[in-house]
């Protein structure tokens, strides 16, 4: 049967199982749109920004380990992808963006929209098919979304609007996607002089990241063996949990001082499946051993001692017979008294009988990871929200976590959220956004609406860019409302005028009515949760540096309040009764 060029990338992409395609159609896609509308393998998934497209395809990838597609036209259109895309990058998503092109008779001409896209995508994919003629079909696509699925890439396929709808001349090329795993181990040599290492180690620590998504039991397994704390990054939250043997938490500027000194007071660290970027909270002058499947990961962060090539769990598994077991000592128990202190303080934080208002933004995390159910997914925007989650949220079970952890992106919340319920509208799906990130895709709520996905949304409205202005106080800068202060609608009457349904809260005694009102919505819900500006949230360690650029920022900001700027005293006071409990 003949096809015409949408219609055989339709067949490569169903090939690995890909169903949904978010995107905003246009010219150079409408062939792409009626070969979707004939063919039940897909939904096409209309929204209302490429980028929260580019957002929803990363969603799809990271939680199915699959590939995630999305689509644009012409130009601008597909220049909104490349936020949403980048975030795919650099959070090792395999997506494939589909780009339409003007016409080959147009292009040089500086033609209605036209634009180098190979140009502008060369820093966020790791392979561009540019479908210059039908007779490339289908074997371009075919290696663009080969390379997407084995190597955790974002791969751009651009088809040309006079190309699109052409026939297919022959599918000679037609073949099954390579989709095999392969496993990655190092020399026994090598293995041998790790096990050495971590033989003559007193105080022997694990970091993990990502990278022990499917090895947890084994890295738990042979860390009790060895008496080894269990510190990890943020992106691992959702693999290692507090209940887990050994696991202390969290390092870094958002981790808990428990996991903040296993690291940094070992004296051999096994960094396990991360490229944790912050070189000031990893040691040096230790024995470090590196395990990745990427080789430019190894030593980049930290002087590494030993780095071992492979997949964690592979190589844990091909090392485990090599290490004699020792126990846990003084330096195991020391971290877990700090992880329960730690700990005991964060319970403080989000108790409900802290009544203050505006409201503790803890009891509303707090209160969500109560009362969510185990299999739930947290779409996690940027800025405290990430904090409130991490310190205050539990990942027991079988919870996800999904975000825009390395890219750093304000807006990701929600249309990861979108992503996730499009997967399966029966799991529940929460988006932790501020009222910043919140603000940059509230557009696309009504998407949610439109396709009846019952997510649910908790907006921590303190009306500014909190974390920024905290960032500025570090730096000893005073804070400037005309650049961290918002204004906001309404959230709930925003949520209920798109067709969902919401609530607004201000007063503790509603917040777990507010929670459980939105668990049990059948439709999109919007929790509209007034916060106080003034929480502090700091790192598990203050440096000199720090201290002194806070107190500097205090120092201007009373100067401020001495000339008359009132806002000064109403911040200083919201800061006091947040963090007085």
């Amino acid at each position: 049967m003949a096809q015409n060029v949408a219609e055989s990338l339709l067949e490569v992409l169903a090939s690995v199982g890909a169903q949904d395609i978010f995107g905003v159609t246009g010219d150079a896609l409408n062939p792409l749109v009626e070969g979707i509308r004939k063919d039940n393998r897909f939904r096409w998934i209309g929204v209302r920004h490429e980028e929260h497209a580019g957002y929803a395809a990363f969603a799809q990838s990271e939680i199915t380990g699959r590939i995630g597609v999305c689509a644009g036209t012409t130009g601008p259109g597909a220049l909104h992808l490349v936020n949403g895309l980048y975030n795919a990058k650099k959070e090792g998503g395999a997506v494939v963006a589909i780009t339409g092109q003007v016409p080959r008779s147009q292009r040089g001409s500086d033609f209605h929209k036209e634009i180098d896209l190979a140009k502008m995508f060369d820093d966020i994919c790791g392979y561009q098919a540019h479908i210059e003629s039908a007779a490339q079909m289908p074997r371009m696509a075919a290696i663009a979304v080969q390379k997407a699925l084995a190597e955790r890439m974002v791969v751009r396929i651009e088809i040309p609007s006079d190309v699109i709808g052409a026939e297919v001349p022959s599918q000679h090329f037609r073949r099954p996607i390579v989709d095999s795993a392969s496993t990655l181990v190092p020399e026994h040599a090598a293995l041998e002089r790790a096990a050495q290492i971590i033989a003559q180690g007193k105080r022997v620590a694990f970091f993990c990241g990502i990278g022990c998504r499917d090895c947890k039991d084994e890295v738990v397994a042979l860390a009790q063996r060895i008496g080894a704390p269990i510190a990890h990054t943020l992106r691992a939250k959702d693999i290692f949990d507090y209940d887990d043997e050994g696991v202390i938490g969290m390092t870094g500027l958002i981790g808990n001082p428990g996991g903040y000194h296993a690291v940094l007071d070992c004296d051999v660290l096994v960094m396990l499946g991360t490229d944790f970027p912050y070189d000031e909270f990893l040691p040096g002058g230790i024995e470090i051993i590196q395990i990745d499947r990427k080789v430019d990961h190894i030593g980049r962060r930290a002087p590494v001692t030993l780095g071992l090539v492979g997949g964690v769990k592979e190589t844990l598994e091909a090392l485990d017979p090599l290490i004699e077991s020792k126990p846990g000592g003084k330096f195991l128990h020391h971290l877990g008294h700090l992880r329960d202190k730690w700990m005991g303080q964060m319970d403080k934080q989000s108790s409900l009988s802290r009544t203050d208002e505006p409201l503790h933004p803890q009891i509303f995390a707090r209160a969500i990871s109560d009362r969510a159910a185990d299999d739930a997914l947290f779409a996690v925007d940027v800025g405290e929200c990430t904090i409130w989650l991490a310190r205050q949220m539990r990942m027991r079970g079988g919870r996800r976590m999904v975000g825009s952890f390395n890219h750093g992106s304000l807006g990701a919340g929600l249309p990861v959220a979108l992503g996730a319920a499009a997967l399966d509208p029966t799991r529940q799906v929460w988006a932790l956004c501020g009222d910043g990130g919140f603000g940059m895709s509230m557009n696309d709520f009504v998407t949610a609406v439109r396709y009846n996905w019952p997510i649910k949304v908790i907006v921590f409205n303190n009306s500014e860019f909190s974390f920024v202005k905290m960032e500025m106080e570090v730096a000893g800068l005073p804070t400037f409302p005309d650049a961290t202060a918002l204004l906001n609608p309404n959230f709930a009457e925003y949520a209920r005028a798109c067709g969902g349904e919401g609530v607004r809260v201000e007063h503790a005694a509603d917040i777990l009515p507010a929670v459980e009102q939105a668990i049990a919505s059948d439709k999109p819900f919007i929790i509209d949760a007034i916060v106080s500006s003034g929480e502090l949230t700091m790192p598990p360690h203050i440096s000199v540096q720090e201290g002194y650029g806070f107190g500097i920022s205090k120092v201007k900001e009373a100067l401020l309040g001495l000339k008359g700027d009132h806002d000064v005293w109403r911040q200083w006071r919201d800061e006091f009764r947040a963090n007085v409990f």
